[in-house]
């Protein structure tokens, strides 16, 4: 199984980080407060599993990048480390949120968070998005009512989707491939839907985005 670098220490990094360790991925994390990596790394070793906890500057060690930051910093990461990431797979898993007004995304109506990541890396750093959807603690648990999570891709590079789709099964999640990078912006919305729709059904950011058929 692949080793994981998650950059972040927050939440979705905890949620992100159980389902790869349950699947049985190694996991690198990295914050830009390292002893808040460090306390997440001793957090997770202690449930089972492979985990190490370091400053933002240290090499990154996985093949495959989780990006579990803000969106401004996650471009940052693609601007001051790209040449680093050549040749791993990029996991953009945020939604451009204006923050100030709750009222829409900051990208441009044609563009994505993924697609703006990906244009600041280089070639051979293919980005798939992904987990945008799913909330924190939903993936700390797996499920939502005894219902597996779905969790939806989009990218351009079918090797790279290949990689992140063991990832997420191999930790017990459901795999929906929505299409091309291009996609991220209906992932984006949707996400971003999700999050507004918390408190009208008060679930505390405990509800999933599920896809049914018949």
């Amino acid at each position: 199984m692949a080793t994981v670098t998650i950059v972040g220490a927050g939440n979705m990094a905890r949620g992100i980080a159980t389902r790869l360790l349950a699947g049985g991925a190694d996991v690198q994390v990295l914050a830009p407060t390292a002893q808040h990596a460090v306390d997440l790394a001793d957090q997770l070793r202690a449930t089972g599993g492979s985990v190490t906890g370091s400053g933002i500057h240290e090499p990154v060690r996985g093949e495959v990048v989780v990006l579990a930051t803000p969106y401004e910093a996650a471009l940052e990461v693609a601007d001051s480390r790209g040449d680093e990431l050549t040749g791993k797979v990029v996991v953009d898993i945020t939604n451009p949120v204006d923050w100030a007004t709750f009222d829409g995304l900051v990208t441009p109506a044609d563009s994505s968070a993924a697609e703006e990541i990906a244009r600041r890396l280089p070639a051979g750093a293919p980005v798939v998005k992904a987990f945008n959807t799913t909330f924190a603690s939903t993936l700390a648990s797996g499920e939502v009512s005894g219902q597996d999570l779905d969790v939806l891709l989009a990218g351009d590079d079918e090797t790279a989707k290949a990689t992140v789709t063991e990832l997420v099964q191999a930790g017990g999640l459901r795999v929906i491939d929505a299409g091309p990078l291009r996609r991220a912006r209906q992932l984006e919305q949707l996400g971003f839907l999700h999050m507004a729709l918390q408190d009208k059904l008060g679930s505390g950011f405990g509800s999933a985005v599920k896809i049914v058929t018949g």
